[in-house]
């Protein structure tokens, strides 16, 4: 496989700037997943990579190789788009080696590589359909062989699920982790679905308005966001975020005084922060606990009952409504009022400006006890 790199990417069209000098790097065989809001500039970014879009600035080097000027065909990249894009009156068979059969590979050849490619995905069942007797999953499959049977350096995915139903989504993306490690491939992927993200990912790649956020493994995004955009796109439901103020500089961290409601404590590294500073305290449903003695009192809006678990809303004075993350057999209803326990060793602090303040180094085991604690409630 191969390694793709881009240093100072840019992409504009006329005085509209897509991308802004982007640098990244994406290892062999990694599972690397680009993920943004609506217009971030993702799908644009892969697309210069495949060749479908042209560099306007920068370097984009593909193995090694500086690829700027490369045809797309000559790159060394496979890509799986949106669309099946499929032809409607061929085969499976006939789809999925249409690309080598206008290569002049020998037909002895490209039937080997085509069914090797249905054994993978399990559509030799399904060889000699059209596509209008597949489901749509199953069409994925066969678009996703068509990329295999060419055997690139690099895959590309410009989010290919956002088609399929929930129950579909779910499944393909167990098919596509277990196809990574199958194939022991370099994948880019695209997404605005950070359940996608976190569920698939060695390596997220999070980007806003053509400029990357931040880059790190799932776990590293989710626990340690760099700044309030990542923290509140990473994860599901999203993170808490309630307007505070630091009341105390202490030697565990900062005192957080909440609006109507008690001090927490945080431990974070001090330097840069003063008393009285305006502050963001991020915290993720999880985090928050239904208790008799809580910072914060509010009022349940709407309860959520999913089985395993229950999403509670809560209006709380002069804050945003809280999403807060209890047991599925929690019987709080509408109305109801709440007192809400903040873990605060779990939290996190923004500044105005929207950068993390950085985390108090722990020891594991206080972090092991208190999540043991939490089951334990």
């Amino acid at each position: 496989m191969a390694t793709v790199e881009g240093k100072g990417l840019h992409k504009a069209y006329g005085d509209t700037v897509i991308i802004q000098n982007i640098d990244l790097r994406v290892e062999d065989r990694e599972f690397a997943v680009f993920v943004g809001p609506s217009g971030c500039g993702k799908s644009t970014l892969l697309r210069m990579i495949a060749g479908l879009e042209e560099i306007s600035g920068g370097e984009l080097r593909i193995d090694g190789e500086l690829s700027n000027e490369v045809p797309p065909d000559k790159r060394g990249c496979a890509m799986v788009f949106q669309s099946y894009a499929l032809y409607p009156h061929m085969t499976v068979a006939d789809n999925m080696g249409f690309a080598l059969r206008l290569a002049k590979v020998p037909k002895a050849e490209r039937d080997k590589k085509v069914r090797d490619a249905a054994k993978i995905l399990h559509l030799e069942p399904l060889l000699e359909r059209t596509p209008k007797a597949l489901s749509g999953g199953q069409r994925q499959r066969v678009a996703i062989g068509r990329a295999i049977v060419r055997n690139p350096k690099v895959f590309l995915f410009d989010e290919p699920l956002s088609n399929l139903d929930a129950a579909l989504r779910v499944q393909m993306r167990i098919e596509l982790t277990r196809l990574h490690e199958e194939l022991d491939a370099t994948m880019i992927y695209v997404t605005h679905d950070q359940v996608e993200a976190m569920t698939m990912a060695t390596k997220i790649v999070v980007l806003q308005s053509g400029r990357i956020e931040q880059v790190g493994s799932p776990l590293e995004l989710y626990h340690h966001p760099r700044n309030q955009f990542v923290a509140g796109f990473i994860g599901s439901p999203k993170m808490n975020f309630l307007a505070a103020s630091v009341a105390a500089i202490e030697a565990g961290g900062a005192l957080i005084a909440l609006p109507g409601g008690e001090p927490v404590m945080v431990p974070v590294k001090t330097d840069g922060l003063a008393q009285g500073q305006k502050i963001t305290l991020g915290v993720r449903p999880e985090h928050l606990q239904v208790g008799e003695a809580g910072q914060l009192k509010g009022e349940v809006l709407v309860a959520e009952r999913l089985g395993g678990s229950t999403f509670l809303y809560a209006g709380v004075a002069n804050q945003p409504t809280l999403t807060i993350e209890a047991h599925g057999e929690n019987p709080a209803r509408a109305h109801d009022r709440l007192s809400i326990q903040i873990d605060g060793g779990s939290c996190h602090l923004f500044t105005e400006s929207g950068e993390a303040v950085p985390r108090a180094l722990r020891h594991p085991m206080a972090d092991m006890k208190r999540s043991i604690g939490r089951s334990a409630n």
